[in-house]
């Protein structure tokens, strides 16, 4: 499949940069999520995290509202909303009335993942054991989308707003009974190609029960993009992210975005080099030859129905060239 026929979209977590204030790194979002109108790309979805400091996205419902507002025909979705953090028949009516003000443009993305630390869980009136009852909280939150609830969600959706699952682990098996996109991303991604990520969906395929939501198999496939003019300029872009997330698994606690150069990363202790050199390797990165090839083998490979970019960066106008490098590969060839 040539990759003018597979959507684009971008998911942007609202990453804080070093020396700006979280007002500045949010406009930011939603500057970002005009131009990627401008440039064709299909979705823009926004996260949640709470009590992250590098990362100002803890409200992913208002964030949708603003940029919403802000553009016209791009569609706007969260990657994810967590369920576990919330009561179903709120997240609904959150959806349902983004749905009514913005029709045919809102996407409900929905996971399992629950605060990082107890505090953060305590603050959120939640456990770690909040995942487990990921799937019924699911299935109520689909009862009021579509209606058959006890309780009437106002306004009504009529199961309007198409439903994607972030798959991890048992959440692709839950995806598939329930009849709902999935989102996958990851190492399992880039191990053998996409080898290890196949059989996760030929099951969600196989097992697949059509839905009001979708009536057939919908896969998005997330992966880090950069692309640049030379494979070490791309990398460089990803290396502020890299770092911050090695940092959040070494010592708890994901950091602001701050430049980072090649050099160094001869000086990190070699536990956080090793998990920084493995995020680049989960990354697709490079001149636009490259990452044209590497994107069409990863399509070719899980069979992906659309592609959603993801990662942050620090340096702004890097990112916004590999974006417009990136929808332009993406665009019909004028051959």
């Amino acid at each position: 499949m040539p990759l003018s026929d597979v959507p684009l979209s971008l998911l942007d977590r609202a990453a804080v940069r070093a020396g700006s204030s979280e007002a500045e790194d949010l406009a930011h979002v939603l500057d970002r999520a005009v131009r990627a109108e401008a440039l064709g790309y299909h979705r823009f979805w926004v996260a949640e995290h709470h009590a992250v400091p590098g990362i100002a996205g803890s409200a992913p419902a208002v964030l949708m509202a603003a940029l919403a507002a802000r553009t016209q025909r791009l569609r706007i979705g969260s990657g994810g909303i967590m369920l576990p953090n919330h009561q179903p028949l709120v997240v609904a009516e959150q959806a349902a009335t983004l749905e009514a003000l913005h029709p045919g443009r809102i996407d409900l993305g929905v996971g399992r993942s629950v605060g990082f630390t107890a505090a953060v869980r305590d603050a959120l009136r939640t456990g770690k054991d909040a995942a487990d009852r990921f799937g019924d909280d699911l299935a109520e939150l689909l009862e009021h989308l579509s209606g058959t609830a006890p309780v009437t969600v106002r306004p009504r959706n009529h199961a309007a707003t198409p439903v994607f699952v972030l798959a991890t682990g048992a959440g692709v098996e839950i995806a598939a009974r329930a009849g709902l996109a999935v989102v996958l991303g990851g190492p399992a991604l880039f191990r053998q190609g996409a080898g290890s990520a196949v059989p996760v969906l030929e099951r969600y395929r196989q097992r697949f029960r059509p839905s009001p939501w979708w009536s057939r198999p919908h896969v998005l496939v997330s992966a880090n993009v950069a692309v640049a003019d030379t494979r070490e300029t791309a990398r460089e872009l990803l290396l502020p992210e890299a770092l911050a997330l090695a940092v959040s698994r070494t010592r708890g606690e994901f950091p602001p975005l701050a430049p980072v150069r090649p050099a160094e990363l001869d000086r990190l202790p070699g536990r956080t080099r090793s998990l920084v050199e493995d995020a680049l390797a989960n990354s697709v990165h490079g001149t636009p030859p490259e990452v044209r090839a590497r994107l069409e083998q990863l399509v070719a490979d899980t069979g992906a129905d659309e592609l959603l970019v993801t990662g942050g960066a620090y340096d702004l106008d890097a990112r916004a060239a590999s974006d417009r490098q990136l929808a332009a590969l993406f665009a019909p060839r004028r051959d």
